[in-house]
């Protein structure tokens, strides 16, 4: 199995979700395509489509991913002797589970591959999607890091923070993946943006409606969307 590329899912209650579609809109200055039942797409100026919301049930607000592939049910048979489950299955998609409850979706590669770039505000930093962080409760960290690196195949590199581990994937992949230790009960995933000025591109998100979780200084805060989703805004070049 080949991960081609892969979208990152904002699953949002139906009663917040228009909210969470405009702030997100404007945190990544991306346009908004024509709703499809319970799925929009955020459609960048240039470069193909990687992130994508939901409208869920009751559910909390939260995130998940999806990997593109060549053929999504040979790669869920795939997934399954790695120790995945599979949840759900219809032409083109196949919901499936983490060994540690992380839910993902493996759905048919149509050439996505044009890259999207860093957008520049008035700040005058610029920022961008380009990561997504699993967050994985320690008792399962390592067995998820291996389950991992043997889904993508990607290069693991160690982090100055014993808790996260990076998946690098090659070039042409619009995120990154981190795999972080937590000690949480309940496994997840959560957006992180890079940005090369983390005090003015989090005063621009809270300008938006976002609320301030908790602060990092000169390495990241964590921040909550009006839905109630958390996510991050990292000192990382965006431009890497």
């Amino acid at each position: 199995m080949m991960v081609r590329w892969v979208t990152g899912f904002l699953d949002t209650p139906l009663e917040t979700a228009g909210v969470a579609e405009r702030f997100w809109m404007a945190v990544t200055g991306m346009g908004l395509s024509p709703r499809r039942g319970a799925f929009v797409t955020l459609v960048p100026e240039k470069g193909d489509a990687y992130l994508r919301l939901q409208v869920v049930g009751e559910e909390p607000a939260r995130a998940h991913l999806d990997l593109h592939v060549d053929d999504p049910v040979r790669s869920a048979a795939e997934l399954v002797a790695l120790g995945a489950a599979e949840v759900f299955a219809e032409p083109g998609l196949v919901v499936m589970r983490s060994p540690s409850g992380i839910s993902f979706c493996l759905v048919a590669w149509e050439y996505e591959r044009e890259l999207t770039l860093p957008r520049r505000w008035d700040g005058p930093q610029s920022s961008l999607v380009d990561q997504l962080c699993l967050d994985v409760p320690a008792a399962f960290y390592a067995r998820e890091l291996v389950f991992w690196s043997q889904v993508t195949g990607w290069e693991r590199r160690s982090s100055s923070l014993p808790e996260f581990t990076f998946l690098q994937p090659p070039a042409r992949m619009p995120v990154r993946l981190l795999v972080q230790r937590t000690g949480g009960a309940v496994a997840g995933v959560h957006v992180d943006l890079a940005c090369d000025d983390v005090d003015a591109e989090v005063a621009r998100h809270v300008a938006l409606g976002a609320s301030v979780v908790r602060r990092v200084p000169e390495d990241w805060t964590t921040l909550r969307d009006p839905a109630g989703r958390e996510y991050c805004v990292t000192a990382r070049s965006p431009f890497k």
